[in-house]
């Protein structure tokens, strides 16, 4: 089946199964929104996010990532990324189908097949990238969507055309990047430790020396290698995490904004509600008010 068919038959599934749960194959994500959004912060976490119309926008940093139908986005680490869907409405919703990308059955899959590794001084690829869908992948992921509507067979099958996918993508355009994801002593995986102790540890001080030796590098590579996977600076990663926590406390709760911004880790309450402002284009409370308000209506909305 051609990219065209295979895409139009991709379309009809996620839209007939996006709003069931729980789905019959494990781990198969779906996405259907019907109206573009303004750009909203989240941390992206590895995933495999094929497009099948629409299309979306995430900021990283100062990399901008346009995808739309026929493209498919990776993502190797946690990343705090900003995204809005910029093709999307009631007659022509955006709709998507992802994986998790999970570094063990990546890991798995290089062992079975005997994989080239790396090899020596390959450069760190940015954490995030997007191209355009193979026919075989898109037929894959028809294949593993159809397992939707057969419970039975998914059991079996899913996780074999699960292994599939991740074939293409190791043997795809995004092969090195999906690769590092397995390997245990890649550059990314190195990285990735200092994501995470960041992201666990986001209200303490961050030493960039410490930070380094947990990635088991000096300060300098670390610091180069950081930035060329997230496109951000340690510090400017942390800020991201910080104020991103900030919003869910806030949204969630209505104590205090100076509280809220001591307890994910800042010293100055005019300092948080700077950066607050900067990021998110309201002061914290403002802000606060406002996702409330959308929160409730929301619920009216489904309850209605």
């Amino acid at each position: 089946m051609h990219p065209p068919a295979l895409l139009t038959e991709l379309r009809a599934l996620i839209d007939r199964h996006a709003s069931r749960t729980p789905l019959a194959v494990d781990g198969l994500m779906l996405t259907r929104a019907e109206e573009p959004e303004a750009p909203s912060a989240s941390v992206a976490r590895p995933v495999l996010a094929i497009v099948a119309q629409g299309s979306k926008r995430l900021t990283l940093g100062d990399r901008v990532h346009d995808y739309g139908a026929g493209q498919y986005l990776v993502v190797s680490v946690d990343l705090p990324v900003a995204g809005h869907y910029t093709q999307a409405g009631p007659e022509v919703p955006f709709l998507a189908c992802g994986l998790a990308l999970e570094p063990a059955k990546i890991a798995s899959l290089l062992l079975d097949t005997g994989a080239a590794p790396l090899p020596r001084g390959t450069t760190t690829p940015h954490g995030l990238a997007v191209c355009d869908a193979p026919a075989e992948l898109l037929d894959a992921a028809v294949r593993l969507l159809r397992l939707c509507d057969r419970p039975d067979d998914a059991r079996v099958l899913g996780p074999l055309i699960e292994k599939e996918i991740l074939w293409r993508l190791i043997t795809g355009e995004q092969g090195a990047l999906v690769r590092q994801i397995g390997l245990a002593d890649s550059q990314l995986t190195h990285i990735g430790r200092a994501i995470h102790w960041i992201r666990d540890h986001h209200t303490e001080t961050l030493r960039i020396d410490d930070l380094a030796r947990l990635a088991g590098m000096s300060a300098s590579p670390f610091h180069r290698h950081f930035r060329a996977v997230t496109a951000l600076t340690p510090i400017q990663y942390q800020k991201r995490i910080r104020l991103q926590e900030a919003r869910l406390l806030l949204m969630s709760s209505a104590g205090d904004v100076s509280d809220v911004g001591f307890a994910v880790g800042y010293d100055s309450a005019s300092q948080f509600s700077r950066e607050y402002r900067r990021a998110f284009g309201r002061p914290p409370g403002q802000d606060a008010v406002r996702l409330r308000g959308e929160a409730a209506n929301s619920v009216a909305r489904k309850g209605s």
